[in-house]
């Protein structure tokens, strides 16, 4: 008999984690890397949400709340969903959990069975698969190249939904290709899923403020409101707000699903942060004009960046819509040989030796489920970004 349970011996570490852990270690060793692994804004906090923690501390705010979260927190999320969505939901239609992941998580784990299917579009989100692993469940893949924008179309869609069919995970804007998904592509997709009723959607919309050149945003359940019971809209303020740190994440959905995710919390992580709870509260609440800065800042990073990018020999971007990543396709590079007689056979390949020879850490596309690919992250300084591509430009050169 082993000591570690085999339901966690079927997932992997978080790759994007991994990588960046390992970044860190090699700067620690003094090496001068560059991470752009890391899915995480390098702006502040916003003042007047750091302002509420400090209150909530300085008013007591420091003990258990309701395991769903604090009453105000979440009639906050009901009111932004009204507003920013037009959904219509009651409070107690919403959670609020330790982070987005812890979202969904929760979702999976109270509602798969065995041999229940979770239709995964690829290239996604590394802890997906891994999350319905250790819920038991079955990960069904969907490659979406680039000719669709990395985007699931109703006719993929359709060919793999069987009666095993639970979930359909979608993410909008992506991570890691930055595609986001219009009106007309989430009616093609609601269309599909009216035919199946077995069949349940969770929305990931993290990004849902992090989007360019005037792209508007929908979710699928404001779309198809017929389907909101079979919809979960997930979000959070870890992206938007700059509050990775706080661990907020929040979702609302069907009243039978909410209560079966709030007893799964109950025994696992109990209440979020109160602190952060009442952080989170004003963030949601209040004004969002901190985020034209900020989205000013990811624009001009990311025309950077993909123009770079394109202009290496070997690599080839496609502009993203949303949130802060680039996917370029690396296919050029592989074959090539390093200065050291080592062929690059695949982009894992390559991405190591990147970290290696130029100490820029990035993210392989095995890792997204979509080779031959990597992802870098455009959430850090202009300035350290010219220096990221220069390096990875001079080290493409000394390739034969």
């Amino acid at each position: 008999m082993t000591f570690i349970s085999d339901s966690l011996n079927r997932i992997k570490p978080s790759a994007t984690m991994v990588i960046t852990a390992k970044a860190t270690q090699l700067k620690r060793e003094g090496k001068k890397v560059i991470g752009l692994s890391s899915g995480e804004p390098d702006f502040d906090t916003p003042q007047h949400v750091k302002q509420a923690a400090i209150d909530a501390i300085n008013s007591g705010y420091t003990k258990y709340t309701n395991i769903e979260g604090i009453p105000e927190l979440r009639q906050s999320i009901v009111e932004k969903f009204k507003k920013d969505n037009d959904l219509n939901y009651d409070v107690s239609n919403v959670i609020v959990g330790t982070g987005g992941k812890q979202i969904l998580f929760n979702a999976l784990m109270s509602s798969l069975n065995k041999d229940d299917e979770v239709i995964i579009p690829a290239p996604y989100w590394v802890s997906y698969p891994d999350m319905t692993l250790l819920a038991g469940g079955k990960p069904i893949f969907v490659d979406c190249s680039s000719e669709t924008n990395f985007k699931l179309t109703g006719e993929a869609l359709d060919k793999v939904i069987t009666k095993n069919s639970k979930w359909l995970i979608l993410n909008s804007p992506s991570n890691p290709t930055g595609s986001c998904y219009s009106l007309s592509e989430l009616e093609e997709i609601a269309n599909v899923v009216r035919k199946h009723e077995n069949l349940y959607v969770m929305t990931d919309d993290i990004y849902e403020y992090i989007v360019y050149d005037n792209f508007k945003f929908y979710t699928l359940a404001q779309v198809a409101p017929d389907l909101k019971d079979r919809i979960l809209t997930v979000n959070g303020v870890s992206k938007s707000y700059c509050m990775t740190g706080w661990r907020i994440g929040y979702a609302a959905g069907p009243s039978l699903l909410i209560k079966a995710m709030i007893k799964i919390q109950g025994q696992s992580t109990s209440n979020p942060s109160s602190i952060s709870q009442y952080a989170a509260l004003a963030g949601i609440s209040g004004s969002k004009e901190f985020l034209d800065p900020c989205l000013k800042a990811f624009d001009e990073r990311r025309h950077f960046v993909v123009d770079k990018l394109n202009s290496i020999n070997g690599i080839s971007c496609i502009l993203p819509e949303g949130a802060f990543y680039a996917y370029p396709n690396v296919s050029g590079l592989i074959g090539k040989k390093t200065q050291n007689g080592k062929i690059l056979n695949n982009d894992a390949e390559i991405v190591e030796w990147l970290l290696e020879s130029a100490e820029v850490a990035a993210v392989p596309g095995v890792a997204f489920g979509l080779e031959p690919y990597f992802r870098v992250s455009y959430a850090t300084s202009l300035e350290v970004l010219k220096e990221a591509m220069n390096r990875i430009e001079k080290a493409v050169l000394t390739l034969s």
